[in-house]
C-alpha cells in the first residue's frame, strides 16, 4: 500500500509529459524531456540527488557501477547521458520508454558480434549525449563491485571523435546494500524500492577523465579502481560476490 502513492505519481508524470516530449520531437526532431522524465521519477520514487564534479559534456563515455534499475533513473536524469543496454528489455512499453532516451542496443550475449557492439557504441558516441556503460554487466549486492568487462570500451579507438572515458560512481551511502538488486526478482524489487520509507540521499561523482591513450582493459581496470576507491570498497577484480575484503 505504501508503493501506491508513487505509482500513481509515476503513472501520473507519464500522462502529462509523454504527449509533450511527442509532439516537441514531432516539431523539432529532438526533445529534452526525457533528462527531465527521468530526474522527476527518480525524485518520486524517493531519491534525492546531488551531482559532484563537472558537467560531462559530448563526446564522452561514462563508465559507472550498477546497484540497481534507479541508477537508470538517477543517472539519466542529473547527468543527462543516454545507456548501452542489452536488446531484449522484455515489455514493449520498457523498450519504447528506453528509445526515447537514445539508448543503444547490444547483444551482448553474442561473442563474436564484440566488433559490432563497439562501432554501434562508437557511432552514439559522436552524438550530443555523454554515453554511459554499466561494465558490470548487471546489477550488484551494492556492497561489493562485480568484475568490469572490457568489451565495449573498444569504442573509445573506433569513434569518430577523440572520447574522454570518466568513471561515475553512484553512491547510496549506508543505504546501498538496501537499494541492491540481487537475487531477487525485478518485480519483488521494484515493490521494495517503491514502498521503501522516507527519501534516498544520492551522490552522483562525475570523476575525472582517465589517461588518454590506454587500451580498453588498461582504462577498464583505472575505472575499476577510481569507483571502488570513492565507495570505499578495495575488493579484487575477482573477487566473490558478496565477499567482503
Amino acid at each position: 500500500m505504501r508503493a501506491a502513492p508513487r505509482i500513481a505519481g509515476l503513472l501520473l508524470l507519464f500522462g502529462v509529459l509523454a504527449p509533450i516530449h511527442v509532439a516537441t520531437k514531432l516539431l523539432l526532431r529532438r526533445s529534452p524531456w526525457p533528462r527531465w522524465f527521468l530526474a522527476a521519477a527518480a525524485r518520486i520514487c524517493g531519491a534525492r540527488v546531488k551531482v559532484r564534479g563537472h558537467r560531462a559534456g559530448k563526446h564522452v563515455m561514462l563508465i559507472a557501477n550498477h546497484t540497481s534499475w534507479l541508477d537508470i533513473l538517477i543517472l539519466g536524469g542529473s547527468v543527462g547521458c543516454a545507456f548501452v543496454s542489452k536488446d531484449e528489455l522484455g515489455h514493449p512499453f520498457i523498450h519504447w520508454l528506453a528509445d526515447q532516451n537514445s539508448t543503444v542496443y547490444v547483444k551482448r550475449a553474442h561473442r563474436k558480434g564484440a566488433k559490432d557492439q563497439a562501432l554501434a557504441v562508437a557511432r552514439a558516441l559522436g552524438g550530443r549525449k555523454p554515453i554511459a556503460i554499466f561494465p558490470e554487466g548487471t546489477t550488484g549486492p551494492g556492497t561489493h563491485l562485480l568484475p568490469f568487462r572490457s568489451t565495449l570500451l573498444e569504442a573509445v579507438n573506433v569513434a569518430p571523435h577523440d572520447v574522454r572515458v570518466r568513471p561515475v560512481v553512484i553512491e547510496y551511502g549506508a543505504a546501498r546494500e538496501e537499494v541492491g538488486w540481487f537475487e531477487e526478482s525485478g518485480s519483488d524489487n521494484v515493490k521494495r524500492i517503491l514502498s521503501r520509507r522516507g527519501t534516498l540521499p544520492v551522490t552522483v561523482h562525475v570523476l575525472p577523465p582517465l589517461e588518454a591513450g590506454l587500451d580498453r582493459k588498461q582504462l577498464t581496470h583505472e575505472a575499476r579502481e577510481a569507483i571502488a576507491q570513492r565507495l570505499g570498497l578495495t575488493s579484487p577484480a575477482h573477487s566473490p560476490i558478496g565477499k567482503r575484503e
